[in-house]
């Protein structure tokens, strides 16, 4: 079952409107609006989480980001069947 909607009206610069308008597809504009600012309240959240561990265990370094991001790709890799040598 879907949420329950309401209808807003908001004020955006008519360059912004007309480019969601031509991208929104049949779905249509209300929908792409709708999905645009959920992901923006997911990366509030995010940003919350990230602030308050940085608050209690430092920030975190750009070596740990990018250790990480290397073990993802390696992740993914072994998922997709690719060994270390693809690109």
């Amino acid at each position: 079952m879907s949420e329950p909607t309401q209808k807003y009206s908001i004020t955006m610069p008519r360059d912004i409107a007309e480019a969601a308008r031509a991208r929104s597809g049949p779905s249509g504009l209300s929908a792409y609006v709708a999905a645009a600012v959920a992901r923006q309240i997911e990366r509030d959240n995010l940003n919350e989480i990230i602030q308050v561990a940085e608050a209690e265990h430092g920030p975190v370094t750009e070596e740990e980001i990018q250790a990480l991001r290397d073990q993802l790709l390696q992740a993914r890799r072994q998922q997709t069947g690719k060994g270390a040598d693809a690109a």
